[in-house]
């Protein structure tokens, strides 16, 4: 291996080919954003953040100096100038705000101007943001619900009309509710969001969404109508996790203003009150956890109920209500939508009142049907993920932790009843299920087709930033499917799976973090989620497994290991965006959090935690991971301390860290044998890659870690925490090749296993046929989908220069791979690293986006004799051995 590597160094540092790529467009300033979103409505940020992006071809491209302006007009003039940054001799591309204060309801134009490398001005580019209520003082309307108690089970619907004669310039409608709801204007569905809002800890935080409504306002009569859904505010389904118990449940309501402005310069508002009227839907039971049931023959009785012309006397006047909490607060986030149409790929009628159908694929979401009947006829819609031995739809994988009262209550079956006319459709609007197949049962024949049902694939939709192409066709399976659990279990929070639990299971998150931010433009979910991590601490800085919660979680599955989420996730966003926003809005809440294990871990070692969660066969001590997640933990808050200027808080954090590491090594380092524990591949990855092993030992800890692996088979013996270590702590020490042949293998345990028996996202256990811990649609064993972006591309963040300005390359060119190529569209641009492999040689080529330069680190073993510094531009190197 040495002679290989010292035959690259020659290669590379005596005969490197170096080409450029030539500009093939103008450079310009582009991807203009306001707290991470684009033209975004209804902020609250009384400072937001500017971010943007130089597209520029050229070599060595970069941002000499900046200038930010914000107005009240688009043109700019001088009486809207709100704040003007000046000229600035900067890099960044990212400003906080800082002119006079901010009003609610206004929109405000913002421009950037760009100086590059030679000095030459831009072209300024703009973009706007609006504010929303900005004080819970602006509210005017109040909070509205039905007269009905927490048990009730029909969905309500609410309604009112307006008229306005004045013609609109434009029009805003800021909604919240205790629950979920859907509004539409004179008939039709506002906006495109599913689930709305985000689901909170609602008796501390409460979301609001603002939406334009400018286009669906006519002159005259208007109907603004809401229907409620329970969500997690009000669970009626039973479970372990005691959602029915949480503190805050109550009868799903809602407050909304709706302010127009008119061409005349006038304003007017419609708001919830008293001269509000509600009445029930045609939705008999809707459950965020279950399914949902709706009855069509009920819709006569409501047709039209949200338009001008219906006539709602024999409606009732709502009830009023408290507001769940006092801190109601804009959901500035990216929205959860129907991303995905999936048309089944095969149906089967079983007998003449049972079909199933066959998506092809596991996926997040809901199903539409169409169909028609007599009158009265029931479809009950059975979700699976699998199949029994007779070929239909098979529940008992993931149905352990449901604990129903009775059998009116199906789980991920949806119950429709026909209207007796042609084409009755259905979708659930407060429900989704993770599936593969659906049954469909009628209590009497009718006629489907394959036509007859829809998938849709629904998430958060963040943007992709990441993609990946190999030789090795399994890798890039393992990566779809990776990429595929990460979304479908992505709705406002990242949840653990979207079928059994739908819990934001902090262990789960954690680990997946990075994968996540690879690929997608994460940022505002990972923010939002923070504040539920603020909003469920302890006063003592306890905080429970899963997020948010009703109140379950406290005393089971917390700790260092899995709610370490407190720091990790904040520092992750830190590296991968350059912005420390989270990372101050969280720093106390950290603090806290330490000084809990410490007072409870007096010798530096803790055995508060969960462990290796669902290992192969080796258990690692308890107190082994979660002493070194707790050291991870210490760690990061001494950095932050560091980067907030916090110097008394770095130095006692440091010292804490420092006796963590010798209470650590001082129990389970073995210099000897070069092992920690009992040898396992847990206990030396997370040794390894927390960097609790001593220094002039971690070569001989990598080279035992790379020979257990060999013992094995080449094959996983790890859990959860495990499988987070094991790869990155082999390609980080010389043996890339090695966690290759893990990550590659198709034979168990193993990713490729799971891909080569037919899985399209990620399992929950190794065997695929074990009688528990069996979902087929986990995000929790992900770290793979972050590994071939860090552990074969090399594409890295660093801590000096975080948000990719400056990138770590570290490809690991491994034997079995003739091609491969990863890349990030990271703050600054697109960051590619691939290579192509012809015979001995193979070809590197790398993009270094503008305004950032990059280290280039080839896996050599020559101390300080490895690197090459670029600036912006492609790269080839010819690499021969």
């Amino acid at each position: 291996m040495g002679k290989f590597f010292l035959a690259i160094l020659a290669c590379c540092m005596s005969v490197i080919s170096l080409g450029q790529g030539a500009p093939t467009t103008t450079p310009r300033v582009e991807n203009l954003q306001t707290e991470h979103l684009t033209e975004p409505l209804g902020l609250d940020a009384a400072s937001p953040r500017l971010s943007w992006q130089v597209s520029d071809a050229r070599p060595l491209a970069k941002q000499s100096a900046y200038r930010v302006i914000v107005a009240t007009s688009n043109d700019f003039g001088a009486k809207s100038l709100i704040w003007n940054s000046n000229k600035l001799s900067s890099d960044k591309q990212l400003a906080v705000y800082a002119g006079l204060p901010l009003a609610p309801f206004t929109r405000y134009y913002w421009k950037v101007e760009s100086w590059d490398h030679k000095g030459t001005a831009l072209p300024a580019a703009a973009s706007w943001f609006e504010t929303g209520m900005l004080q819970q003082a602006n509210w005017k309307g109040a909070w509205i619900s039905d007269d009905h108690d927490v048990d009730f089970k029909p969905a309500p619907i609410f309604r009112k009309g307006v008229k306005w004669d004045k013609p609109v310039r434009s029009a805003r409608a800021y909604i919240a509710a205790a629950g979920l709801y859907e509004l539409s204007v004179n008939g039709q569905r506002v906006g495109n969001h599913r689930l709305d809002p985000m689901y909170t800890r609602f008796d501390r935080r409460t979301l609001y969404v603002t939406y334009d409504i400018t286009a669906l306002l006519q002159p005259g009569d208007n109907a603004f109508g809401v229907l409620l859904g329970n969500g997690w505010y009000n669970h009626q389904s039973t479970a372990v996790w005691d959602f029915h118990k949480a503190p805050w449940r109550g009868r799903p309501a809602f407050c909304m203003d709706v302010r127009v402005e008119f061409t005349d310069g006038t304003i007017g508002y419609l708001s919830t009150g008293k001269d509000w009227k509600t009445s029930l839907s045609d939705i008999d039971f809707n459950s965020i956890y279950t399914a949902e049931h709706i009855d069509a023959g009920k819709r006569d009785v409501i047709e039209g109920w949200n338009t001008p012309a219906f006539k709602d006397t024999a409606w009732k006047h709502v009830t009023l209500r408290a507001a769940p909490s006092m801190n109601i607060i804009a959901q500035a986030m990216v929205p959860i939508e129907r991303v995905e149409k999936v048309e089944p790929v095969s149906f089967k009628q079983i007998n003449d009142t049972v079909w199933l159908y066959d998506l092809g694929r596991n996926i997040a979401g809901i199903t539409s049907i169409t169909a028609t009947g007599p009158k009265g006829t029931v479809l009950r819609l059975k979700h699976a993920e699998r199949l029994d031995s007779a070929g239909r739809a098979d529940q008992s994988n993931i149905d352990v932790h449901y604990r129903p009262h009775d059998n009116s209550d199906p789980f991920q079956t949806d119950i429709y009843t026909l209207s007796g006319k042609d084409n009755d459709s259905f979708a659930p609007r407060f429900n989704y299920k993770g599936f593969q197949y659906v049954e469909v049962t009628a209590s009497q024949p009718i006629k489907l087709t394959q036509q007859s049902l829809t998938g849709w694939f629904m998430h958060s939709n963040v943007p992709p930033l990441g993609k990946l192409t190999a030789s090795n066709p399994l890798i890039e399976k393992i990566w779809q499917a990776t990429n595929n659990s990460y979304l479908s279990n992505l709705y406002g929070y990242p949840t653990d799976c979207p079928q059994r639990e739908k819990n934001g299971w902090t262990g789960d998150a954690h680990i997946a973090v990075e994968t996540g931010l690879y690929n997608f433009d994460g940022i505002t979910v990972y923010e939002k989620w923070l504040a539920d991590h603020r909003d469920e601490q302890q006063p003592n800085g306890v905080l429970p497994s899963i997020i948010p919660t009703g109140g379950w979680g406290y005393e089971w599955g917390n700790g260092p290991d899995w709610t370490s989420t407190i720091a990790i996730i904040p520092w992750t966003v830190y590296l991968f965006y350059g912005d420390d926003h989270l990372l101050k809005d969280s720093y106390e809440a950290i603090k806290k959090y330490v000084d809990r294990i410490t007072a409870i871990s007096p010798s530096g070692l803790t055995t508060w935690g969960l462990g290796d969660w669902i290992p192969v066969k080796s258990q690692s001590p308890v107190e082994l991971t979660s002493t070194a997640y707790y050291y991870r933990d210490v760690t990061i808050l001494a950095k932050a301390a560091t980067l907030l200027g916090k110097k008394e808080d770095a130095q006692q954090y440091r010292a804490l860290a420092e006796k963590i590491k010798a209470a650590y090594n001082a129990k389970y380092f073995q210099p000897a044998k070069a092992s920690y524990g009992s040898g396992f591949q847990t206990e030396l990855s997370v040794s390894l890659v927390m960097g609790l092993v001593p220094d002039d030992a971690v070569k001989s800890v990598a080279a035992t870690l790379a020979a257990a692996v060999r013992n094995n088979g080449y094959k996983l013996d790890v859990g959860l925490l495990g499988t987070k270590a094991i790869l990155n702590a082999l390609s980080d020490n010389g043996y890339a090749d090695v966690a290759y042949r893990l990550a590659a293998s198709d034979q168990y345990p193993s990713w490729g296993y799971w891909i080569a028996n037919g899985a399209t996202t990620l399992y929950e256990n190794w065997p695929i046929n074990a009688k528990s811990d069996i979902s087929l649609n986990h995000i929790m064993f992900g770290e793979i989908g972050a590994w071939f972006f860090k552990g074969l591309g090399g594409i890295k963040p660093t801590e000096e220069n975080p948000g990719f300005k400056k990138i770590k390359l570290e490809p690991h060119f491994v034997p079995a791979l003739d091609s491969f190529s990863v890349s990030h569209d990271g703050p600054y641009g697109t960051i590619r690293s691939s290579w192509i492999r012809e015979g001995r040689t193979v070809l590197y080529t790398v993009v270094i986006p503008p305004n950032t330069t990059a280290e280039i680190l080839f896996d050599v073993m020559v101390e300080g004799s490895r690197k090459q510094v670029r600036g912006a531009g492609t790269y080839t190197f010819t690499v021969v051995y």
